[in-house]
């Protein structure tokens, strides 16, 4: 799984230390949702998932990237249970 971090500065320290902080609260909690919906479907690999994390808007959503055979599967969702755990 990939994070793309969209900023609206550049990347100082005090910012990348907290999009590392923020991705290992992320990474754990979207993973229990994949699995709970594509485990079988992925086979436990999820790298083909992409996930915009905007952090001006404090939105996390699922990237374009992502093939759509997934992402049609879990955008309903995605919003309620995963974005509300973005950038707080």
């Amino acid at each position: 799984m990939k994070f793309n971090w969209i900023l609206s500065n550049e990347l100082d320290e005090g910012i990348r230390r907290y999009c590392i902080e923020l991705e290992y609260q992320l990474r754990p909690k979207i993973t229990k949702f994949l699995m709970a919906r594509l485990e079988k479907e992925c086979d436990g690999d999820f790298s083909c998932f992409h996930f915009d994390v905007d952090l001006i808007s404090k939105n996390i959503t699922i990237s374009p990237q992502t093939p759509v055979r997934f992402s049609r599967k879990i955008e309903s969702d995605f919003e309620r249970e995963i974005n509300g755990a973005c950038c707080t």
